[in-house]
């Protein structure tokens, strides 16, 4: 399967039910309101957060999205979400990597998140992205309950690579 030619792009309220119906869709994706995708977009919000969205140039389907909340010099990757069709074909790659540019133009130099320890795809995907296991917290997520995992990436690092 190729590679969809992506645009990815800041988020827009326009882009607010299409992202929230490819996060119902997964079941790893947090099930945000529509306030708090809102929220991510608001320029004037704090703390800030860039919003980014995939969308396949020749259908104008929505591949995927992302959030990061900006607490220079830090980050925190607060989802990232690839749409089934998306998944294994590069996006959530492309998608974090323009959301790293975006991160460190903002004076972010590193890039946190929490993961369950058990989603092994992820764990994955974020090890290839170069993030490091730092921490973990015992017993964090509920329905199932289980432990997880703190991950850490250096923004300074992705750009030597």
């Amino acid at each position: 399967m190729s590679s969809p030619a992506l645009q990815i792009r800041r988020m827009t309220a326009a882009d607010i039910d299409r992202v929230i119906a490819l996060a119902a869709g997964l079941n790893s994706a947090p099930q945000w309101q529509r306030t708090s995708y809102l929220t991510a977009i608001d320029g004037e919000a704090t703390p800030a957060r860039i919003a980014l969205v995939a969308e396949d140039l020749s259908s104008e389907f929505l591949l995927g999205f992302a959030v990061a909340m900006l607490l220079p010099p830090e980050s925190e990757l607060e989802t990232i979400a690839v749409a089934a069709g998306g998944q294994r074909r590069g996006v959530g790659r492309r998608l974090f990597a323009a959301l790293a540019v975006e991160l460190s133009a903002a004076a972010a130099t590193s890039v946190h998140l929490e993961v369950r320890s058990s989603n092994a795809p992820a764990l994955a995907f974020y090890a290839a992205l170069g993030f490091e296991e730092v921490g973990r917290r015992p017993r964090y997520y509920a329905d199932p309950v289980e432990d997880a995992l703190l991950l850490r990436l250096g923004l300074l690092e992705t750009e030597a690579k």
